[in-house]
């Protein structure tokens, strides 16, 4: 496996019957699966559904970021420049809120963080059934060497919101997305994948949808008094 950055189970798969044309696909599949129990000194699985051989992981080169150090880059952009633009998604195409707005900053004044877009879903007037109103909250990070702090931030936010989302570099090391995908299913927070190279097109995508539970009402009429004036009318 001459690929430093690693290859997905389908990659594999068709590589393989590239070179072995007469070879079964399904033979190829049922042979290959679980190749870092099969030969452990060779292939080794940073996620889910990767392989890569052994002397890239011993180089220390990240999966997705071929012949590079596991170090990441400082960024040319600002975190900031992805709120509007994820509050808008949020809004339009992902269809969880009815409103949302940046926020960011030190606006909550508080350890536990403020988050950096902030939306809510309001009943319209044409629903028949009205549903309560829910606070949706995300954290963006846009240094994939911060994505443990930003999730432990998205949990914090479910402390005053319904939902609350962690958004990502899509190019951030494959072990620490499988890792965040996992997360983010047990404790119920939501993923999203996005460019972080691209302001003006960020290319979110949905990984794991956030999970609805029920905030403390205390925090959440105490947080959402600071952005009342901006997201309630």
């Amino acid at each position: 496996m001459e690929q430093p950055h690693g290859l997905r189970y389908t990659q594999l798969r068709t590589a393989i019957h590239n070179a072995l044309p007469d070879s079964n696909p399904n033979t190829i599949g049922g042979t290959i699966w679980n190749l870092e129990v099969q030969v452990p000194t060779q292939v080794y699985k940073p996620a889910r559904g990767m392989y890569i051989h052994t002397k890239f992981k011993e180089a220390g080169l990240s999966p997705t970021q071929p012949g590079s150090p596991t170090f990441v880059v400082k960024p040319k952009v600002k975190e900031e420049q992805f709120y509007e633009a994820f509050a808008d998604w949020l809004v339009k195409e992902l269809e969880e809120c009815t409103k949302a707005i940046p926020v960011g900053g030190n606006l909550f004044k508080d350890k536990w963080g403020t988050p950096d877009v902030v939306g809510v879903r309001e009943p319209k007037k044409s629903d028949i059934v009205k549903l309560p109103t829910e606070i949706v909250t995300a954290e963006v990070k846009i240094d994939s060497a911060g994505l443990i702090t930003a999730f432990g931030q998205a949990c914090a936010y479910r402390l005053f919101s319904h939902k609350s989302y962690i958004v990502v570099p899509v190019d951030s090391p494959e072990d620490d997305i499988g890792r965040l995908d996992a997360l983010a299913r047990i404790f119920g927070i939501g993923l999203i994948l996005f460019d972080a190279g691209d302001p003006k097109n960020p290319k979110f995508e949905i990984r794991v949808r956030a999970a609805k539970q029920e905030p403390d009402m205390f925090y959440v009429n105490r947080s959402m008094k600071l952005v009342e004036d901006q997201l309630f009318n």
